[in-house]
């Protein structure tokens, strides 16, 4: 999941919102790795060692990561679930597939804006006359990154119906 040079290390590509702001997207048995993140109070303590163990299953297995694309579904204030986006079927890891009608909003800033992005979001899966049944959360890149970038994107992304 590198891409640097030594003059400009980057480690997560740069984010284009217009693909997922305001879209709705069909789902079906969209392949994903799944692991999981421990948490502090829904803070990430070993995010990044989880997905350098992600990358190496992925780089190992021979596939790819569409969009990069990242979801977190925060269980509880102590686990987060990754879904991390493949193209294929990776031997030994834990995969799994997502099916359904989803609805993704892209929101900017700092994090501490999330309450306000979730509230905003859910007024906006209701005026489609939509019901969330579950969502998630794809950070779309590093703080480290997103500093380098200028832009902090967060994608909101739900199962609706």
């Amino acid at each position: 999941m590198t891409q640097s040079t030594e003059k400009d290390p980057v480690c997560c590509p740069e984010f284009d919102p217009a693909p997922w702001d305001d879209k709705m997207f069909e789902w079906t048995n969209k392949r994903f790795l799944k692991d999981h993140v421990c948490t502090l109070f829904y803070m990430p303590l070993n995010f990044g060692k989880v997905m350098k163990r992600l990358n190496g299953q992925v780089t190992a297995g021979g596939a790819s990561m569409p969009d990069w694309l990242c979801l977190s579904d925060h269980t509880s204030r102590w686990n987060m679930d990754l879904y991390l986006a493949v193209d294929k079927e990776v031997p030994g890891a834990g995969n799994t597939t997502l099916s359904g009608k989803f609805y993704s909003k892209v929101y900017e800033g700092s994090f501490g804006n999330t309450g306000k992005w979730c509230k905003d979001y859910e007024a906006l899966v209701k005026s489609k006359g939509l019901t969330i049944k579950k969502w998630y959360m794809w950070y779309t890149t590093c703080p480290k990154c997103a500093k380098k970038y200028g832009k902090n994107y967060v994608v909101l992304v739900g199962l609706v119906e």
